[in-house]
């Protein structure tokens, strides 16, 4: 269930930051938000584990700040695969909404985890 909330919540997050960001973000419709953040969490599932493992040097040398360009990638890849419902303005664009993105979902999986 928590996979479901998880896909629920980024959905919903992507709307929200596309109606904010207008000028970086563009998100077709709630169906294409539901897409790409089904095809984001597929991706964090088989692609960002490698990455992270790869990147392990430098995201120590970087004191874990080159997650944030993990996470980018992770978004640009996305936008990649669903197509022109779901795109970025440009990469500084990406590692903003990746930023927002990890933010929110730090939080909300703290509140979830609270008894």
């Amino acid at each position: 269930m928590r996979f479901l909330q998880k896909i629920i919540v980024n959905a919903v997050l992507f709307l929200a930051l596309a109606g904010f960001l207008q000028n970086m973000f563009y998100v077709e419709n709630i169906w294409v938000s539901l897409g790409a953040s089904i095809v984001l969490a597929l991706l964090n599932m088989a692609v960002k584990p490698v990455l992270f493992i790869l990147s392990l040097p430098i995201t120590i040398l970087t004191l874990g700040l080159f997650t944030i360009v993990i996470n980018a990638g992770m978004l640009s890849l996305t936008s990649a695969i669903v197509g022109s419902g779901f795109e970025f303005s440009s990469f500084g664009a990406t590692m903003l909404i990746a930023m927002i993105v990890s933010l929110v979902n730090m939080l909300i999986n703290n509140q979830l985890r609270q008894p």
